[in-house]
């Protein structure tokens, strides 16, 4: 589409999106002509506003003669139009300040609230997808119709969950389906253990099979259970744009209670590089027009294992919220990777 607007059009549509973002009041074209730096008649500015409006980028609010971006307008603007300023140096001090390396999981809430208080929106971070191998497994027997697995991982974590096998096991039979998980399988993930197991209880048949298929399916579930979210979103309801419409902010806070969605949108943003934008109504995954999320995965020793991110209106200062996500996203990689 860049090819599509000439220099004159795009400085108007990145100095409209400029203006809006700062006032939060639709923009003439006497405040175009005064901000734009362009010496452009009024008739010449209207012009171009209108081809601007034919390509969906910008829009007339019925009460105003001035414009306001769409969705499509703020994706223009952030993929070629925005110049990101370096964070300012008290900023930056602020969030190094926050993430230390401590406890990782103090380091995570310590992440969302800096994203939060500096974005002065909603900040987010996902944490890490456990590694799904095991070190140690153990059967205990609870009744006739009920068994405990009981899963060490192998930083030390302890999973239990209660199966319900087709008959009864002795508790030899325990013993023995333990050892034999233990002894072959102790390090690998439950997906890799899920194909060689039915490879060898094939062969073997034993009479403990089902209970240990039964086992690492619930072990692999487990293990996909343990992902999580910390969420600060005190500051979304203090943001005007927002909380005009409590509507909207009662679908927002829905949203993070479904969680899957966002855990999807977390999980696409997470298999990227570096800082992405969703703009609200692109995807379904960001179900409000007015609604944009800012995301960075982030890393341990050079593996990523999780996203962070800010979630706001679409009107916000994107080239301030990109180094925020972008530099809390580097702070929390490297205190997580030192722990």
């Amino acid at each position: 589409m860049a090819g599509t607007l000439d220099q004159r059009a795009q400085t108007l549509l990145k100095t409209l999106i400029e203006r809006y973002i700062a006032d939060g009041q639709p923009v003439g074209s006497r405040a175009l002509s005064r901000f734009s730096g362009l010496d452009l008649s009024p008739a010449t500015i209207r012009n171009v506003m209108a081809d601007l409006e034919d390509m969906g980028l910008i829009t007339s609010p019925h009460t105003s003669a001035g414009r306001v971006p769409t969705p499509r307008g703020y994706r223009f603007f952030v993929d070629t139009l925005m110049t990101i300023r370096p964070l300012e140096e008290r900023d930056a001090t602020a969030v190094e300040g926050r993430i230390r390396p401590d406890q990782p999981q103090r380091v995570i809430s310590a992440a969302a609230q800096v994203l939060s208080n500096l974005s002065q929106f909603a900040g987010v971070v996902m944490t890490a997808r456990r590694d799904s191998s095991f070190k140690h497994i153990e059967f205990l027997s609870l009744s006739e119709a009920r068994v405990l697995l009981i899963i060490v991982t192998p930083d030390g974590d302890v999973q239990n969950r209660i199966l319900f096998p087709q008959r009864p096991y002795t508790q030899s039979q325990l013993i023995e389906a333990a050892n034999f998980l233990n002894q072959n399988f102790a390090g690998q993930s439950f997906e890799v253990i899920k194909a060689r197991l039915r490879a060898e209880l094939d062969a073997l048949r034993q009479e403990t099979s089902q209970l240990m298929e039964a086992a690492v399916d619930a072990g692999s579930e487990a293990m996909a259970d343990d992902s999580g979210m910390v969420f600060h979103g005190e500051r979304l309801l203090a943001n005007t744009d927002l909380s005009a419409n409590m509507q909207k902010l009662q679908q927002l806070f829905q949203l993070f209670e479904q969680k899957t969605g966002f855990m999807q949108l977390l999980d696409v943003s997470s298999r990227a590089q570096g800082v992405q934008i969703f703009i609200g109504g692109e995807s379904q995954l960001v179900p409000m027009d007015d609604m944009t999320i800012v995301t960075s995965p982030y890393q341990v020793d050079g593996r990523i294992v999780g996203t962070l991110g800010v979630i706001g209106p679409t009107r916000m200062a994107y080239e301030r919220v990109v180094p925020i996500v972008d530099i809390t996203a580097k702070l929390l990689s490297n205190a997580l990777s030192q722990h």
